[in-house]
């Protein structure tokens, strides 16, 4: 059984690249700050429409085992930096559940989002009108699509910038 959990740390790669000196401990979460954002991010799932969490799951490209392990403050599984505003997109959070919750995420994870969202290139948005298929399982899809091919797309012309 294989458990999809993603470290913050610096990989092995990462480590050969640095100097002795500059390797720092893996980092230590709080626990107690864990089990809070959770709550938070619990809390809004539990009065989301049935299918929502394997929805969530399909966001993030991961299992909805996972979803259970990350929303599930009696797990010590992390939620990982990079899909926190995938999370917060898919899940509308207002303002006060996304600060509480990053909140609660900086107290337990404070060399995280250096990784993570904090600096990640700026997005813009996009409106797009697009067909209605005649089913919310239908629609989804076609989002789900239209969103892979945009992440799969975007790092072709970011190597083209330079050129």
């Amino acid at each position: 059984m294989k458990i999809d959990v993603e470290d913050s740390g610096p990989g092995q790669d990462d480590l050969a690249d640095e100097p002795q000196t500059a390797r720092r401990a893996p980092e230590t979460a709080v626990p107690e700050a864990v089990a809070e954002y959770k709550r938070i991010l619990k809390a809004v799932l539990d009065v989301r429409p049935s299918g929502f969490r394997r929805k969530l799951a399909a966001a993030i490209d991961r299992n909805p085992s996972f979803v259970s392990q990350i929303t599930n403050p009696a797990y010590p599984v992390p939620i990982p930096a990079p899909h926190i505003e995938k999370i917060f997109e898919v899940c509308h959070l207002s303002v006060e559940e996304r600060g509480a919750f990053m909140a609660a995420y900086t107290r337990a994870h404070p060399r995280r989002l250096r990784a993570g969202t904090s600096e990640k290139r700026p997005g813009r948005r996009l409106v797009l009108t697009v067909p209605d298929l005649g089913s919310e399982h239908a629609n989804w899809q076609f989002d789900a699509a239209i969103d892979d091919f945009v992440r799969r797309l975007t790092p072709l012309f970011r190597q083209s910038d330079g050129e």
